[in-house]
Formats: structure tokens, C-alpha cells, sequence
């Protein structure tokens, strides 16, 4: 209760006119958020570039929730003198929330945690504390019930397109989405439509390029424990590039995470099983002379998330086959790495790599130039890889809290 009414209590009444920078607490806020704002609002603050040169580090980490809006993590480190067990605070966000919202709801939460390191410094006796007159009445009032019970819709829709005197192209998206999340359960569902035309002029010949697709998804997950969750998934989909007029699957489900599911927003691993029936309609007769098929198919995924101080990391890796014939398989590998090597120096990476010997979709006969030049055809690849790597350094002035935004 005592946390509570601090988070509706403390609001500080600091100005930079008021406090040199000799006494300002040195703080690093790491987080993928308005740093602009947070330094203008926070101005008491002093805001370094790096966190080696900070008193206390503030780490944010957020991920969606079943409202379509994202609980956020504040972890607040001190350090030299203040140094001692981290300390955090959480909250959530909706998606009707705009970002001013969202980022006002931040910076008081980042003041509300910063407090306990600024009552340690010669700024203690400049704080005023303000406790609305209605606090007792808003701690009190009870939660009113969701008339939605906790299911969320969106829908959207979308278009571009270009002409030029001998080439147009024209695409548009329609996509439809419901979710309902309880801490037993997760039903999701989704559907789209997307459709992208080309058209080519050259001496009079015309080559026109049409691709299209629709789906339609759902799943049910259920939580079993702290670490095991077991599903079942299932839908359709249709796509003229890969060769696909109508398939439909189920796939039941299994995953363990080695952490508590409560701490995802910071670490996770998590190792998930899936198996189940696939039926391929196709539009062209394939390379194994089907038109039509019935497989049985599994894979095994791992996926590593770490969202720390020293910087993030994100691997997964995803092992599947046709239980019937292991020879067609697919192995795929994606890797995100970002590592604070020292001191204004940092490491990106990131990796994506697939083995690939599943390709029962693929047309017979050999695609024609056109398909090839206007990606109309899937064609047959044995692997595919694309990558990532960049190293940023900065230096120069660690104390600078002006905000100049002109031209």
C-alpha cells in the first residue's frame, strides 16, 4: 500500500535554474523511448551519454500485453556511492493510450523510482511533496468490470502504388486481428488479404505481374504452470507465389521456458514442440507430379531473449521436417545481437540463416524469365542468408542536458 501511495503521492518540483549541475544526480536511461522528452521534463537531472559515467543506471524494457498495449519493467541501478540492490517498478499501457500519453506515464514513474537516490543527495530538502485531496478516494475505488471481457479487435487496410509512363504497380492490405489474454489463456486469431499488381510497358508488349495471397490463423494456448504451456494451432492460407491454392493445417503444441514466465521481459528461453497434419492444394502440377498432398509434419524451436544491462540478445533457432520423409526439412537460424563492449563503443550483429530441403510446393517444369525477373514463382534454393553488422563509438562531451531542436 505504502508503494502505492508514493506512485500517487511524490510529485517533484525540481527546476534547472534552481540546482547547479554539481548536484544534480547523474543518471543513464536506456530505453527505446522519447529521450528528448525525458531530458527536458527531467531537467533536474543530470543526463550522461554513457552508463559507466552515471550514479544510478534506469534500464526499460517493455513488451505487448494482451490489451494490445505493453507492460513496461524500470530496473534503477546505483552505482559508487549509491550502490546497492537494484530497484523496479512496472506499470502497463493500452493501445488506445497515444504516445504523449505513454510517455508522460514513463517519466513519472522514472521520477517516482529516482526518489529514493535523490533523498541521499544535498537535493533532499529541496523536495515538496503533494498528496491530492482525492487519493484516498481513487485507492479506494474498485475496478470496474470490462465489458469486453478482455478480448481486443483491429482491423486495418492499406494501399500504395506508383505510375510512371511505361511501368505501374498497385498493392493494397486488408487485415483483421482479435486476441484475448488472461493469465490461463491466450486465444488469438487473424486473417488478411493482400494483393500487389505490376504492369510493364516496352515497344508495345505489355507483361503484366499479379500476386496474391489471403490467410486465416487461430490458436489456443494454455498456461499449464510457471514454466509449460501447451496450444493447438490452426488455419488456411492461399498465395499464387508459392504455388499454394488452398492449405490448411493443425498443430498442437508444447513449450517449456527455463525461467519463470514472469521475468520475459528481461530473459527467457524457451524450447517448443510442435506436430501436425498439413494438406497442400496446388495450383500448377509440383516437381513430385502432385496436385494435391497430405503430410504430417514437426519441428522443434528454441529462442533465447536477453534484454540486460550489458545490452540485448536474441536467437532462434527452428528444426522441422515431414515425419514421413526426413530428407525434406528446413533448419533456420535468426540472431540479433547488441553488445556495450565498453565505454561509448558498441556491437551489432545480426545473422539470418536457413537450410532449406522442404520445397515440396515448388511448380514443375522451369520458370520462365518473366516469372523469374518479376518474382511471380517461387524458385528452387537450397539455403538462404542475409546479414548484419555495425560498430558505433561515441565520444566527445558526456554532460550536455540543452535541448535545441531549430532547423
Amino acid at each position: 500500500m505504502v508503494s502505492k501511495l508514493y506512485a500517487l503521492a511524490f510529485l517533484l518540483f525540481l527546476t534547472h535554474n534552481l540546482f547547479g549541475q554539481s548536484e544534480s544526480l547523474k543518471v543513464f536511461i536506456d530505453c527505446d523511448c522519447d529521450r528528448s522528452y525525458l531530458r527536458q521534463e527531467l531537467s533536474y537531472l543530470n543526463h550522461v551519454r554513457d552508463q559507466d559515467l552515471s550514479d544510478v543506471q534506469i534500464f526499460v524494457n517493455a513488451i505487448r500485453n494482451g490489451g494490445g498495449g505493453a507492460n513496461y519493467d524500470i530496473t534503477f541501478r546505483g552505482r559508487n556511492e549509491y550502490e546497492g540492490a537494484p530497484r523496479e517498478l512496472s506499470f502497463s499501457t493500452t493501445n488506445t493510450m497515444s504516445n504523449d500519453e505513454i510517455r508522460e506515464l514513463l517519466k513519472k514513474k522514472i521520477e517516482q523510482g529516482i526518489l529514493y537516490y535523490l533523498l541521499d543527495t544535498d537535493l533532499a530538502n529541496r523536495i515538496e511533496f503533494i498528496i491530492p485531496s482525492d487519493t484516498v478516494t481513487i485507492i479506494n475505488k474498485t475496478v470496474e468490470e470490462d465489458p469486453w471481457n478482455n478480448w481486443i479487435f483491429e482491423i486495418g487496410a492499406q494501399g500504395n502504388g506508383d505510375k510512371e509512363s511505361n511501368r505501374s504497380s498497385f498493392r493494397y492490405e486488408v487485415d483483421f486481428e482479435v486476441d484475448r489474454v488472461t493469465e490461463e489463456w491466450r486465444l488469438r486469431g487473424d486473417a488478411g488479404f493482400d494483393r500487389a499488381e505490376i504492369k510493364y510497358q516496352n515497344d508495345g508488349d505489355e507483361f503484366l505481374s499479379v500476386r496474391e495471397s489471403y490467410y486465416l490463423r487461430g490458436s489456443v494456448v494454455k498456461s499449464i504452470n510457471n514454466h509449460w504451456s501447451s496450444g493447438i494451432f490452426t488455419g488456411l492460407n492461399h498465395n499464387t507465389y508459392s504455388n499454394i491454392g488452398l492449405a490448411t493445417y493443425i498443430q498442437p503444441a508444447l513449450e517449456y521456458n527455463i525461467f519463470p514466465y514472469e521475468e520475459v521481459i528481461r530473459r527467457e528461453i524457451t524450447f517448443a514442440y510442435k506436430i501436425g497434419y498439413l494438406n497442400n492444394q496446388y495450383i500448377e502440377r509440383t516437381i513430385f507430379d502432385k496436385v494435391t498432398e497430405d503430410v504430417f509434419r514437426h519441428s522443434l524451436s528454441v529462442n533465447i531473449r536477453f534484454r540486460q544491462p550489458w545490452g540485448d540478445i536474441f536467437a532462434s533457432l527452428l528444426a522441422r521436417t515431414f515425419i514421413t520423409d526426413i530428407t525434406k526439412n528446413r533448419v533456420a537460424l535468426d540472431s540479433y545481437l547488441n553488445i556495450r563492449i565498453f565505454k561509448g563503443l558498441s556491437l551489432r550483429l545480426s545473422a539470418d540463416f536457413s537450410l532449406i530441403r522442404d520445397q515440396i510446393n515448388l511448380p514443375s517444369g522451369n520458370a520462365s524469365l518473366e516469372d523469374i525477373l518479376l518474382q511471380q514463382k517461387q524458385i528452387a534454393t537450397d539455403f538462404q542468408i542475409r546479414g548484419f553488422v555495425g560498430l558505433s563509438y561515441t565520444f566527445g562531451s558526456a554532460f550536455n542536458n540543452i535541448l535545441n531542436t531549430r532547423l
